[in-house]
């Protein structure tokens, strides 16, 4: 028997929930980094601005502290990819679950609580692009890593997957990236199928190969 519960998201749990929205969003910006300074076009860029210094100071601290400056820089623009997300998340859907989720048709907002704490959330909402018809969103699934390993997460999803069903929905449909391996590793398991990879019309997620991808789960 599990040791959590799923259940509607109530006004009360907003804090809980924003709080661990925002952790699970940014969580991958030290992978996000990590997998930057990963690159070769990185590394050329960081000898061209070194060589280009050296040639236009003659010094190599100077040299050295500008490449330190481009690293800090090209640090926090990969920070900004995760947290400006999650600003415009809060700003938006996030800004009142009850309004956007809970009094919304074909729209739902859940969490899962393990002893007064809330260790889960996710929520579906109808799929807003064309040829998206029959179609609800897979939305917000985060689970603290602490609490990772107990099933929080596939008994999340499966809970959308049955509120799907129910609503006479065709199809489930999520976006995640290169970034999550454990959630992608969740949602195959579940059935997800990857539908497309895609980078966004961003310069900054283009130069780090920040890499979106589609999933879909199929209903009977």
């Amino acid at each position: 028997m599990s040791d959590y519960h799923i259940r509607l998201y109530k006004d009360s749990d907003y804090d809980m929930v924003r709080d661990l929205f925002v952790r699970g969003i940014t969580e991958p910006y030290p992978v996000s980094f990590c997998r930057t300074f990963s690159l070769p076009r990185v590394w050329i860029l960081l000898l061209a601005v070194f060589l280009l210094a050296l040639m236009t100071t003659g010094s190599s601290t100077v040299s050295c502290i500008v490449v330190t400056t481009v690293i800090l820089a090209l640090l926090l623009m990969n920070r900004d990819v995760f947290f400006s997300y999650a600003r415009e998340c809060l700003a938006g859907d996030m800004s009142d679950i009850r309004k956007n989720y809970l009094q919304r048709d074909g729209c739902c907002f859940w969490v899962a609580e393990s002893g007064g704490e809330i260790v889960g959330i996710v929520g579906a909402a109808p799929f807003p692009h064309p040829g998206g018809q029959n179609q609800v969103e897979l939305k917000r699934l985060s689970v603290p890593k602490k609490h990772r390993g107990r099933g929080i997460g596939k008994a999340l999803c499966k809970t959308v997957i049955e509120f799907a069903q129910k609503s006479g929905y065709q199809a489930i449909v999520l976006e995640s990236s290169v970034f999550r391996m454990d959630s992608l590793h969740l949602y195959k398991s579940l059935g997800f199928r990857i539908t497309g990879t895609y980078h966004q019309n961003h310069y900054f997620k283009k130069f780090i190969d920040y890499i979106d991808i589609s999933l879909q789960y199929d209903l009977s």
